[in-house]
């Protein structure tokens, strides 16, 4: 069962985030009724146009009918749950962003959920105040995606080569001595934000300002985690880092060997 939630654009809403032309859609894939329509009725004030699936069955079956801006979806989930839904709206939909809801003791559904491609995550109970800036977070980053996929004539270059790693920013695909790195979307963009900057030192806050969107405290285990799993597929050793390196009690710095 679906239904959705609607608001007006606003006028005074930056061009750069939101078109006037068309309204930013959001599906909300939760099966507590009560907590999905909290949800749609915070997200509609973004504003936003929100659809609601109760099951991940109908969820994966609207999330193929359009093109949405970010999607919400809830791992425990009836019929098909959060985890499968995420795989295959990542086979099908790769930019789309996408946001978790978790129990607050599914550790491991967290980092599952980051593995097969989740944008972000938020743990249940959660703020309303959160999770809509970490949608507007999302929204902004669907619509800079976008924005930078139609305009090749864009500034910024839409490749760099950093030792024998090379990053298309266009494609959103990386090489490291030629053969192809599988990244999940915020793991591009986290290294894609490294390779422009090589040499600066990142604290957790900053990155998660500008690649996130955001900077809430007490997150910074948002970003260690996809530090992590970065590192582990740039081949990076937690002793002999070749390409992200922690700078001790400051943050992350990127520095690739010629």
């Amino acid at each position: 069962m679906t239904h959705s939630y609607t608001t007006a654009f606003a006028a005074s809403q930056p061009a750069a985030l939101f078109a006037a032309t068309r309204a930013r859609s959001v599906l909300v894939v939760e099966d507590e009724r009560d907590i999905a329509e909290l949800i749609a009725l915070h997200l509609s004030e973004l504003p936003a146009n929100v659809t609601i699936a109760n099951d991940g069955v109908s969820g994966l079956d609207l999330a193929l009918q359009q093109h949405w801006d970010t999607i919400v979806l809830d791992i425990r989930l009836p019929g098909l749950n959060g985890l499968d839904l995420c795989r295959e709206l990542r086979s099908k939909l790769s930019p789309v962003p996408i946001l978790m809801l978790t129990a607050r003791s599914g550790e491991l559904d967290r980092v599952l959920g980051l593995e097969l491609g989740a944008d972000d995550y938020l743990t249940k109970p959660f703020s309303v105040i959160e999770l809509r800036a970490r949608v507007k977070a999302l929204l902004r980053r669907s619509a800079i995606t976008t924005a930078a996929q139609n305009d090749a004539a864009a500034h910024k270059p839409s490749s760099l080569i950093r030792g024998q790693l090379k990053v298309d920013r266009l494609q959103r695909r990386a090489w490291l001595a030629k053969g192809e790195i599988t990244l999940a979307p915020r793991e591009f963009d986290l290294l894609w934000h490294f390779v422009q900057h090589p040499g600066r030192v990142f604290t957790r806050t900053e990155l998660l300002d500008e690649v996130w969107g955001y900077s809430h405290d007490g997150y910074d285990h948002t970003v260690n985690s996809h530090i992590n799993r970065l590192r582990t597929k740039l081949g990076d050793e937690r002793t002999d880092a070749g390409f992200i390196h922690t700078v001790w009690g400051v943050g992350y710095r990127f520095e690739a060997s010629e």
